[in-house]
């Protein structure tokens, strides 16, 4: 099966990223056909600098690569290093309806938040959808949030099938329901956006920070408290053995869950998941060279995929003559 899903590098990647696609994606290795790739031009929708953009996308490289995705066993590549992705965005923009992509609520929940308005950032659907078409991925492993987004693939894909021919395949969304979203430290979804992460490669006294400010009630320690409403309990069932949480469900429900040593508890889970991973990607970013190679490779296998899938579109649309 061809499995396909990307991330944009717009910050530090979080614990939501990381449950959400990034473990599922690298478990797709041995299994099945694998792309992954890091979306640069989505987020020139919300960075605006250039070296954040540009060493954003080698750290990005690195995280994947640190946490244990080989690029010999899929195809990983930058967004931006396959122009074909641009040609396929127009050509379904010209059949994608006004009212379709006006329904998506991503657009002005982010200019709610305070993301600036634009074309780029209303028409993120369209330039999703030919991500997704142009290597013909069959699953798309994507949250609760992204699901709209994946809908508008296959309309689009459903739409140009019916008027010009069997060109897409029609993709599924792959959903884990236990991951789909991570809370963030204030209790809402885990995001970027909202600077309410828990990074991956952070490390000591700001990552303890950050852990000790995941928002929790009033309620005293010998009280019970409700662990399905706890943002601290749920990232805590992340990391934690089934074994451990049973006993922490049981201080939650009869009461003596400590909040403070909770949190101290989650931060040796953190570092004992993730501290490989940190030393293995300080060694990645010494040496950008090979991380740069490591990209080429994976835009050569891409762009041969891309370039089959656009040449029988423009043969659909008649760009051929």
């Amino acid at each position: 099966m061809k499995i396909l899903s990307g991330i944009q590098p717009s910050g530090q990647l979080h614990i939501g990223n990381y449950f959400g696609m990034m473990q599922t994606m690298i478990a797709h290795m041995e299994s099945d056909e694998l792309y992954v790739f890091i979306v640069d031009l989505h987020a020139l929708t919300s960075v605006r600098e250039r070296d954040r953009l540009a060493g954003g996308t080698l750290e990005a490289a690195a995280d994947f690569l640190a946490l244990g995705l080989d690029p010999d066993k899929c195809t990983f590549w930058v967004q931006s290093d396959v122009p074909e992705v641009c040609e396929l965005t127009w050509v379904l923009s010209t059949i994608a309806p006004m009212g379709l992509i006006e329904r998506c609520t991503s657009y002005k929940d982010k200019v709610a938040k305070g993301l600036s308005s634009s074309h780029g950032l209303f028409s993120y659907p369209v330039l999703m959808a030919a991500d997704i078409l142009l290597y013909q991925a069959e699953q798309v492993p994507v949250g609760k949030d992204q699901k709209q987004h994946l809908e508008v693939a296959r309309d689009l894909a459903i739409k140009f099938n019916n008027e010009y021919g069997q060109t897409f395949v029609v993709p599924e969304p792959a959903i884990n329901e236990s991951t789909a979203i991570v809370p963030g430290l204030d209790g809402q979804k885990m995001s970027k956006s909202y600077g309410n992460t828990l990074p991956i490669f952070l490390e000591g006294k700001e990552l303890k920070k950050r852990v000790m400010a995941i928002a929790t009630d009033a309620t005293p320690v010998e009280e019970p408290k409700n662990p399905h409403t706890c943002s601290l309990y749920k990232i805590m069932k992340l990391f934690a053995t089934s074994v451990r949480m049973a006993e922490i469900h049981n201080l939650y429900v009869n009461g003596g869950a400590a909040y403070g040593y909770l949190k101290l508890e989650l931060l040796d889970l953190l570092n004992d998941t993730f501290g490989a991973a940190r030393q293995k990607k300080a060694e990645l970013l010494s040496d950008p060279v090979m991380l740069r190679a490591i990209l080429a490779r994976g835009r050569d296998k891409a762009r041969a995929k891309a370039m089959v899938t656009l040449d029988l579109v423009r043969d659909r649309v008649g760009l051929r003559y």
